[in-house]
């Protein structure tokens, strides 16, 4: 497996990826989606030869804050270390970026993969999140990681 940056949008296998994980909302607007990641910070893939196994996308300003926007591996390739393989080539990029935060579903399997990563719940730093959700179309509960 590489990991290698993500420098040329290819709609087919995008799509494919956020279809494959039910990722809805974002495959109804291929155009915000390619918007989205022509504006990231960074967008990270993961390769096997030329099959794309999995992306991570990163928003921010890189210096003081880096957002995981979405991290996403086909269901049949994970649990085979490419999500941890994305986000420690994250980390390792913005290793000295203060904040690295995300957003995820709160499922025992989520919060134990990032737990494993050296995240913490913004509640056990004393802190808490907020977020405001403009929507097009409903959101499901997997929309939401």
């Amino acid at each position: 497996m590489e990991i290698r940056e993500y420098t040329t949008y290819r709609e087919n296998e995008i799509l494919a990826l956020y279809k494959a994980v039910g990722w809805t909302a974002y495959t109804e607007n291929p155009t915000a989606l390619r918007n989205g990641f022509a504006h990231s910070l960074l967008v990270l893939a993961a390769y096997e030869s030329d099959e794309l196994l999995g992306i991570i996308r990163a928003v921010g300003d890189g210096f003081t804050i880096v957002f995981i926007q979405d991290i996403l591996v086909f269901p049949e390739k994970q649990r085979q270390g490419i999500g941890s393989a994305l986000v420690k080539a994250v980390l390792s990029r913005y290793s000295n970026v203060r904040q690295i935060a995300l957003a995820t579903d709160s499922t025992e399997k989520t919060i134990a993969f990032y737990q494993s990563m050296g995240f913490h719940k913004l509640s056990e730093l004393g802190c808490c999140g907020f977020m405001k959700c403009i929507q097009v179309s409903p959101i499901t509960k997997k929309d939401r990681a």
